[in-house]
């Protein structure tokens, strides 16, 4: 007799009492052909998945995966009537994602998942972890959306010899980025990198950011002085601001070079801004980062030092800036970067709750600059008889004044 259950994160997320998951279903002793002629239609390539003709929630078929190969495509997949519950979530990756709802509100829990829940423990259910290296990742990113959590010690090890075993060197760039945002999107994403660092595979597919852990900065401006710690607290920081995922993403790269300062001028990291961009070119390219993420981490990774010394600039230095920056012609992204600058800023020692003057005060002077009538001023210059780059001067000009005039009230 066909069964469905309620599976996994929204069965989980409602025994913590909160509210919002996307609803997985579970067919236990159904077919294809069956969900089919009740109405179902078919999505699934590598497994029987199907919507359901009314809520077009996702129906899978109960399976089990055998490992084939490496890498996250390397499961041979079992689905039939035979194919029981707790075989299903047999090969799931953690206990608390391991527990099923019937419709009648009837729990199974076969692997003590409501257990490890109230202990705050994320545990694998099976040694058959280790045959998707994804869940590596997964596990670093549920410790970042549930930073009161731990990684059981037994998981932990498990992690550790997959890492090397090289399992983690098979993963496609699309899954490593839909994870890795997906932790930088939690609530503490420093501990995503924690838990990456512990099992070793921050070295293998973050190399530049496990680079920074142990490198020393000026202690008057980094009381925390290891670069690593500081980047976690630059992370957490965006959490507190409820950042989007492309400042939260250009706040992991925007020191990146810090990690190549050469060892005899630490802790000074002169231009380490431009080794910084060309890092977080070379990781986006790796991880196929969408464009707009990676457009304003290079962005920061390159300006952020101007951005923070821009309270002593001139007019004409902050338009030179705000032109490097395209902001005139992006201003949006140019506030995102702003955004980003505080989060470096706040992610110090005793600095949490620092107030960022920079921010406002580049954003009034963008404004500043944006409220010069561009038309007007070309229009005049042309009447002049000025052609080419003596418009363009004669803009800068326009703008640089009013950007003088804004300076003495920001």
């Amino acid at each position: 007799m066909m069964k469905t259950y309620l599976v996994g994160g929204a069965v989980r997320d409602a025994l913590m009492g909160h509210a919002g998951s996307d609803r997985d279903w579970v067919v236990v002793g159904g077919t294809p052909e069956a969900l089919v002629a009740q109405g179902y239609q078919p999505v699934g390539r590598d497994f029987p998945v199907f919507l359901h003709p009314d809520t077009h929630e996702e129906y899978a078929l109960a399976r089990t995966e055998r490992k084939t190969a490496r890498g996250y495509h390397g499961f041979a997949v079992h689905a039939s009537p035979e194919v029981t519950l707790e075989e299903d979530l047999a090969r799931r990756d953690l206990t608390i994602n391991a527990i099923a709802q019937d419709e009648h509100g009837q729990r199974t829990d076969p692997y003590c998942g409501e257990h490890d829940l109230a202990a705050k423990v994320l545990r694998h259910v099976t040694d058959a972890f280790r045959e998707d290296p994804v869940r590596i990742l997964r596990v670093a990113r549920f410790a970042a959306r549930f930073p009161d959590f731990t990684v059981a010690p037994e998981t932990l090890t498990l992690m550790r010899e997959m890492v090397t075993e090289g399992e983690v060197n098979a993963l496609v760039s699309e899954r490593v980025w839909q994870e890795l945002s997906r932790g930088l999107m939690g609530a503490k994403p420093s501990r995503m990198l924690q838990v990456l660092r512990d099992c070793g595979a921050l070295q293998r597919l973050l190399p530049e950011v496990d680079q920074l852990y142990g490198v020393p900065q000026r202690a008057e401006y980094h009381p925390e002085i290891d670069t690593g710690i500081h980047l976690e607290m630059v992370l957490d920081a965006s959490a507190r601001m409820n950042a989007p995922l492309d400042v939260r993403f250009a706040c992991l790269c925007h020191d990146l070079g810090k990690g190549t300062t050469p060892a005899d001028v630490l802790p000074r990291h002169i231009g380490h801004e431009q080794r910084s961009e060309k890092l977080t070119r070379a990781l986006c390219t790796r991880w196929r980062v969408p464009v707009e993420c990676k457009e304003l981490a290079e962005l920061v990774a390159r300006e952020h030092g101007n951005i923070h010394q821009s309270g002593g600039f001139g007019a004409e230095a902050v338009l030179r800036l705000l032109v490097r920056c395209d902001a005139l012609r992006r201003p949006e992204r140019f506030l995102l970067a702003l955004q980003a600058c505080a989060c470096d800023a706040r992610g110090r020692l005793g600095m949490a709750d620092d107030a960022y003057v920079q921010g406002p005060r580049l954003a009034a002077l963008l404004k500043a600059a944006q409220s010069v009538d561009s038309a007007a001023v070309s229009a005049q210059a042309l009447q002049e008889g000025l052609q080419g780059a003596a418009i363009g001067a004669r803009m800068d000009a326009a703008r640089v004044a009013a950007i003088s005039s804004a300076i003495s009230s920001v």
